[in-house]
């Protein structure tokens, strides 16, 4: 995260109608100079939607946008200060490598050599020196989307939106571009917005992840305060993997059947409806035998439906007292051998208190 705490994005209660659908909804943002930010959430989101209004492709219904110090609400595309990165790279079939990335420079008819300098500059950047004369037919997705990526940044905007732009691409080379990328950020400072539904890459690429749902802002915070702390039952389902459990309030405790769970209520009064949530990797497993589950707050006797193999961890599926319904609990594959964990073994899990969070269920 920048150390300069300037607004050089502002948007203030844009909202986007498509017909009579409401795709963004008076949704106001700051993005401060530098920043590194995401638009994470699923498909239908209006993530992209709010992109391209920024962009002034899709110019918003109403509300206002000032990019540093200006208002550029109403302006077209042509006179904001943006270098955009599509999924499908867009790239001009007909012209070669150089002359993709210097399309925007030689319409600014910048000197010729200066053009060269740059091009090959960027194209250093990027890894890809030596493919100037070769055509994007030529080229793998990821070298095609290296390529729009310089173009995106041969004008030098102030501002680089990227929309999905590695979801085209195979797993192993997604993740590299998204490491390179994350370093040529860092490297030039170019105040950066990300559009994905891809959670993985947005806690790893992010300084701040803006999470949206049916048009409207649910959380932005850090990648861990969003993991960590998600606001709604809907960021703390969409980020990673959460067990939620309905209980209710009972002397300042969790009730869930017969059992009851010590965490923070935040006051909640008693007798009402909650969601509890833990992650897998917040539930402590061991073979305590029965006698010695008191030892520890909220430890209960569980079974193990089934385990799934996932590489460096086992996930297992407990079954637990009435109420708990199936839980994931992940275990790190030395933890399997050394419990002897199989389908079917008994195990105590503990629900640390400061892992449990609630949310209480709309009334």
């Amino acid at each position: 995260m920048p150390e300069s705490k300037q607004a050089y994005l502002h948007i203030e209660n844009l909202t986007k109608y498509f017909g009579e659908f409401v795709a963004v909804s008076k949704l106001s943002l700051e993005i401060f100079s530098g920043e590194f930010i995401c638009f994470l959430g699923p498909s239908g989101c209006g993530k992209t939607t709010l992109l391209r209004a920024i962009a002034g492709l899709d110019p918003q219904s109403s509300g206002s946008i000032t990019q540093d110090g200006k208002n550029i609400s109403n302006l077209p595309p042509s006179e904001r200060d943006f270098g955009i990165v599509f999924q499908s790279y867009a790239l001009f079939p007909n012209l070669t490598v150089f002359q993709n990335v210097a399309y925007g420079l030689e319409n600014q008819r910048l000197p010729k050599e200066e053009i060269r300098k740059r091009v090959a500059s960027l194209l250093e950047l990027v890894g890809m020196p030596e493919h100037t004369e070769k055509y994007p037919a030529q080229l793998s997705g990821g070298e095609q989307q290296r390529v729009a990526l310089s173009r995106a940044l041969a004008t030098s905007p102030g501002l680089l939106l990227l929309d999905e732009p590695l979801s085209a691409l195979d797993a192993r080379v997604r993740v590299a571009l998204r490491q390179e990328i994350r370093a040529l950020h860092e490297r030039l400072g170019v105040t950066t917005i990300l559009v994905t539904h891809d959670q993985e890459e947005a806690l790893s690429m992010a300084d701040r992840i803006v999470v949206m749902n049916d048009g409207r802002i649910e959380q932005i915070g850090t990648p861990e305060e969003i993991y960590s702390t998600p606001a709604s039952p809907f960021v703390a389902d969409f980020i990673g993997v959460m067990n939620f459990m309905q209980g209710e309030i009972f002397s300042g405790k969790v009730r869930i059947g017969e059992n009851t769970f010590s965490c923070e209520t935040a006051n909640i009064q008693d007798g009402r409806k909650v969601r509890l949530t833990v992650r897998p990797e917040d539930i402590l497993c061991r073979t305590d035998s029965t006698s010695d589950q008191s030892v520890s707050l909220n430890s209960f006797a569980v079974k193990v439906e089934s385990l799934e193999f996932l590489g460096s961890f086992c996930r297992l599926i407990l079954s637990g007292p009435e109420g708990f319904g199936k839980l994931k609990a992940d275990l790190s594959t030395h933890q399997v051998h050394e419990l002897k964990v199989t389908q079917d073994s008994r195990l105590t899990a503990e629900f640390p208190s400061r892992n449990l969070r609630i949310f209480p269920e709309s009334s």
